[in-house]
């Protein structure tokens, strides 16, 4: 997921985008949990793609770095 593409959507939804991921996120680490999860980079991406909305978020709302 590219940055630029997110700072295109609004923070309502770059929120459930968040929401979104997060749930993905935790059911890739059960998986990961019970030997099932194949793609252990899914892990990072997740991670990283959680991050960077989060990070895209306190900037719409005006948040200090």
């Amino acid at each position: 997921m590219k940055a630029k593409d997110l700072r295109e959507l609004s923070a309502d939804e770059l929120a459930e985008k968040s929401n979104q991921l997060r749930t993905e996120l935790f059911s890739a680490r059960i998986r990961h949990s019970t030997g099932q999860l194949e793609d252990t980079a899914k892990l990072r991406t997740l991670r990283r793609d959680v991050a960077r909305i989060e990070t895209i978020l306190h900037e719409k709302r005006g948040g200090k770095p």
